[in-house]
């Protein structure tokens, strides 16, 4: 699993160059942000874990709904002055809301990069002239929230039995969680 989480960071970070443009910025956002995404679907989806798939999806909804809809109570001129979507970044958000997912549902060795590559896709925002600093820590704490409070972690017992004894006897209680 280290390996696959190792592929999503080279992934983002392989066009990345000492001095980059602004495009390629803009193209190291797209690519880190739709590998995130995709993963976390994915890898859920790959593992026979429908619900955690579900929940990735229900973030990465709840993040971008939020998102949309602090764009049209905000509007904001993007620093590239092309529009009035700058705050919150979107990008961000889905980003930040696929990581915790990941994070959640597959522990520490997804969760870790994930979140590296979600940074990654916060300051590439910030570099290509589409977000100030500030609309992207607001779009990752969008995400880190929608992520954390939709995803629950993977149960990995559904059923529990302990032994149990008194002075009147003893026994075996079974816990089964549906």
């Amino acid at each position: 699993m280290l390996k696959f989480s190792t592929l999503l960071i080279a992934t983002s970070l392989a066009a990345t160059p000492a001095v980059a443009s602004k495009k390629t910025w803009a193209d190291i956002s797209d690519v880190g942000v739709v590998s995130l995404m995709v993963t976390s679907i994915a890898v859920p989806a790959i593992k026979g874990d429908g619900k955690g798939a579900l929940q990735a999806g229900g973030s990465i909804a709840a993040a971008s709904l939020i998102t949309q809809g602090l764009k049209q109570a905000f509007p904001e001129v993007r620093p590239n002055g092309s529009n009035n979507n700058s705050f919150p970044s979107g990008h961000t958000s889905a980003a930040f809301a696929s990581a915790a997912t990941l994070w959640n549902r597959q522990g520490q060795k997804f969760g870790i990069p994930a979140m590296a590559v979600a940074t990654l896709v916060g300051i590439a925002r910030v570099e290509a002239d589409k977000h100030f600093w500030y609309d992207a820590v607001a779009g990752g704490a969008i995400g880190l929230a929608s992520g954390f409070l939709l995803t629950h972690d993977r149960r990995e017992r559904s059923a529990a039995m302990v032994p149990w004894g008194d002075s009147h006897g003893g026994g075996v209680s079974v816990a089964v969680h549906f």
